[in-house]
Parts: structure tokens; C-alpha cells; sequence
């Protein structure tokens, strides 16, 4: 995972949560479908090998674009792309209408709202009793209101996972997750099954230098089972973070990326989401 100031450029980056459509010109394209495919601006979905998503058009080679957040009735998507004349990461929301995707005109006043509604803060959650002292960088929620969190220290990547279940309307108080996940160094970026059946997050191993992303299923007694490494498909030797699973069930998005070296010495980040089948979770299921 990203160390420092670079993994908090990641976590910024991240925490914006935004992803939406746009050529390198910066005009966003209409993309007429009415098949099913249309969901995913007409291309064709990948199968078990990850795939850049809408290259030339969501990720680019001149930008760093963050993963993909649809909204829960996959009519809407957000990114955030920076680098170049984006000093600050700009966020970016498409929309589907009438068979047709086309970028969506957010109001600077409307903003934060539109950051809320793809990754709600951690600051609604930390009003609530059991979370109020504990520095909370990043959660993820199941369809019956557990909470999946982390906190984490930038300066030497320790930190840990903890999970908080809603008990009669009232969270009870946190427990931490057990040796599998809370192994290595910058444990981050939860996703939780809707029925938590698998837990997703990326960390750095012993011997690892970068993030992987991990997955852990949850056996019949309701514990959890080993962190399993998703692999050479989804983890290469550059950063993979932030993996999630779309609304419909139907495909797994990710970060990619890695830090360059210019010809001056200076260094910068690269990146773009990726997709793939969400077929590629029950190849790693025990059985």
C-alpha cells in the first residue's frame, strides 16, 4: 500500500470516492446502448482476466483516475482524475438517460453532497457512541447494518480491521478482526459482501513492498478463514487497492497503479480502475 505521503495521496484520492466519463479532451462521450451491456457503456464485459475500464474514456494514460463507484441503481458512476491541469482531484459524475451516458453538470455547491451519496464520511458514522474516539479512516457497510471499518497510522503502516454489528437499532461495541486480516502492514479499504459472506481489503504482507488485494470467506460457524492473495490476475508487482464489488453483483472493480520516475528525479503516480467477472470470487472460495 502506499507509504507516507504517497499513500496518503491515495487515501485522499480515495476517500473522494468519484468516477464518471470524459475523453482526453475533457468532453465527455454519449454512448448509445440499449442492450444490457449498456450499463457498462456498451463494452463488452471481461471475463476472469482484468480489463482497463472505458480506456480513453474513464481512464486515460495522461490523468490518474481513481477506481469506479456506481450508485446503487447503476444510473449514475463517479471517478476523480488528477495530474496535469488537475492539481486538485476533480470529480467527475456520469449519467445514463434515455439509453444514453452523458456528464452530469455538478454545481460547486452540490459537491459534497455528490461525495456523500458515492462514499458517505466517516463522520456520520463517528457521531454514533461506540465509534466517537476511535480515529476511523474508512469503512464499508453489509445490507444489515454492519459496519466493516480501519484505522490506520500513515506514518508506519500499522493500524488494524474491526467490524461493529447492529444489535435492536443500537451498534455494539467494536471487535477486532482476527490474525488472518489483521496480518502485515497498511490493512485498508474494506468491502464487504452485502450478506457478508467475503470481506475484501488490501494490505502489504510480510515481503510484500506494495498493496495486494486479499479476500476472506466466512465459514459455516461464522468466524472468518484465511487471507487468501486474489492472485497474479488481480496483483501484479505495482499498487492494487481498493476492490469492490458492483451493485448488480455482476463485476469487480479495482485500483492498478504504481509510481513513475521522471527524467529530473522527481516521481508521480499513475493508475486507472479495472474491472473483471465477479465470477473470479467463487474461483477463490473454499471448498
Amino acid at each position: 500500500m502506499m507509504r507516507n505521503n504517497s499513500f496518503i495521496i491515495s487515501i485522499f484520492v480515495f476517500a473522494l470516492f468519484l468516477i464518471a466519463c470524459q475523453t482526453k479532451k475533457e468532453q465527455a462521450k454519449d454512448i448509445d446502448s440499449t442492450d444490457i451491456a449498456s450499463s457498462y457503456f456498451g463494452q463488452k464485459p471481461p471475463g476472469l482476466i482484468p480489463e482497463v475500464f472505458a480506456p480513453g474514456v474513464v481512464s486515460t494514460e495522461e490523468y490518474l483516475e481513481t477506481v469506479v463507484t456506481f450508485s446503487p441503481d447503476m444510473k449514475e458512476l463517479s471517478f476523480t482524475r488528477s495530474g496535469g491541469k488537475y492539481e486538485e482531484p476533480a470529480l467527475f459524475v456520469l449519467q445514463y438517460k434515455n439509453n444514453r451516458w452523458s456528464r452530469k453538470s455538478i454545481p460547486s455547491s452540490d459537491i459534497d453532497n455528490y461525495k456523500e451519496r458515492f462514499n458517505p464520511s466517516v463522520s456520520e458514522m463517528k457521531n454514533l457512541e461506540p465509534f466517537k474516539d476511535i480515529p476511523i479512516v474508512g469503512f464499508s457497510v453489509s445490507s444489515k447494518g454492519t459496519y466493516y471499518f480501519y484505522v490506520l497510522d500513515f506514518e508506519d503502516g500499522s493500524g488494524h480491521m474491526s467490524y461493529s454489528c447492529l444489535i435492536n437499532g443500537i451498534y455494539e461495541k467494536p471487535k477486532k478482526m482476527n490474525k488472518a486480516i489483521n496480518s502485515g502492514k497498511y490493512i485498508a479499504h474494506p468491502f464487504i459482501a452485502p450478506d457478508e459472506s467475503y470481506l475484501l481489503w488490501d494490505a502489504e504482507k510480510e515481503g510484500e513492498n506494495t498493496p495486494d488485494v486479499y479476500i476472506s470467506f466466512r465459514k459455516q460457524d461464522g468466524s472468518w478463514g484465511e487471507a487468501i492473495n486474489m492472485g497474479e490476475k488481480i496483483n501484479t508487482p505495482g499498487y492494487e487497492q481498493h476492490a469492490r464489488v458492483t451493485p448488480d453483483g455482476k463485476y469487480l472493480f479495482f485500483w492498478r497503479g504504481d509510481k513513475k520516475v521522471r527524467e529530473d528525479g522527481t516521481t508521480y503516480w499513475t493508475g486507472n480502475p479495472y474491472w473483471v467477472d465477479a465470477k473470479i470470487i467463487e474461483t477463490l472460495r473454499p471448498q
